[in-house]
């Protein structure tokens, strides 16, 4: 069965760097698109970035870009998230995602917290 599972959340400073990862099985990584989500308290979830199977043309929210980068490993059936300058509004839950035969699969998500 299709999983997902992030790492790589925690506790920085505003400023400060953290770098995500979607481990994934169950499915042919190299043949998905796969994206990164977000969801602070309160909040509905929403797209952060995208990146294509092939790793191409990369998406990202208007709030991310410049900051955030999105990056697939196909050898490691793996995506990561580079997050660099981060604010406090970057706070939230981050969840994988993907797309196999028609049906959407979402990792547990990871808990990122940006405060002084």
């Amino acid at each position: 069965q299709v999983q997902l599972v992030e790492s790589g959340g925690g506790l920085v400073q505003p400023g400060g760097s953290l770098r995500l990862s979607c481990s994934a099985s169950g499915f042919t990584f190299s043949a998905s698109a796969m994206s990164w989500y977000r969801q602070a308290p309160g909040k509905e979830r929403e797209l952060v970035a995208f990146i294509p199977s092939t790793g191409g043309r990369t998406n990202y929210a208007q709030s991310v870009k410049g900051r955030f980068t999105i990056s697939r490993d196909n050898a490691k059936n793996t995506v990561y998230l580079q997050m660099n300058s981060l604010k406090p509004e970057d706070t939230a839950d981050y969840y994988c995602y993907t797309r196999w035969r028609w049906a959407g699969y979402w990792g547990q998500g990871t808990q990122v917290t940006v405060s002084s």
